[in-house]
């Protein structure tokens, strides 16, 4: 597991998503590289799992899908938002840029670490918003929205497609892509 992370670190900065620039770039649609990368990986995903069910490889009624419980995702999709939005780092980048000599990446962590330790000491007061909003158990897009799975698949393809050449025009726009080569420049 250890050799995946470091693999995955390693990409990461190679990539330039190591640098708190590229993610406040894509928060200011900028630069669309992490929508672009998160939405490949979650498109690989989605059609992986689909011809595995399809396939009979592995079943998707085998898989573990929790009970969602939307305020609370609201609320701390919101915190992690915001905290991205100010430290500029995710909690995987955090990490990449620590070890690639970030010093705000320390901080960012610290307080990310801090804001679990609220949160685990304030966890009883917080009962109330955590299991507010309760889904129904095994809850998926398709169970949602009573669509078969080929449709979900066809409209993420058509947001990320949308995505793509969206975040492609604004890119060209505004004078290209944020570059590794000179975010690492910059750092030096």
């Amino acid at each position: 597991m250890l050799g995946l992370g470091a693999l995955f670190g390693f990409f990461l900065e190679a990539g330039g998503l190591g640098s708190p620039r590229k993610l406040t770039a894509q928060l200011s649609l900028r630069d669309w590289t992490v929508f672009k990368v998160m939405f490949v990986a979650i498109m690989v995903a989605a059609v992986t799992l689909y011809l595995s069910d399809l396939t009979g490889l592995l079943a998707a009624r085998q898989l573990k899908a929790p009970t969602p419980f939307y305020w609370a995702m609201a609320a701390g999709g919101a915190l992690l938002g915001i905290g991205m939005a100010v430290g500029g780092y995710c909690p995987g980048t955090s990490v990449v840029g620590l070890f690639t000599g970030r010093l705000d990446a320390l901080f960012f962590i610290v307080g990310m670490v801090g804001g679990v330790f609220l949160f685990a000491n304030y966890c009883g007061e917080l009962q109330g918003l955590f299991f507010a909003g309760k889904g129904a158990e095994r809850e998926t897009l398709a169970s949602l929205t009573g669509w078969p799975a080929w449709l979900i698949l066809l409209a993420l393809a058509g947001i990320a497609w949308t995505g793509f050449r969206l975040g492609s025009r604004i890119e060209t726009r505004d004078g290209g892509v944020i570059d590794a080569l000179n975010l690492q420049q910059n750092r030096e």
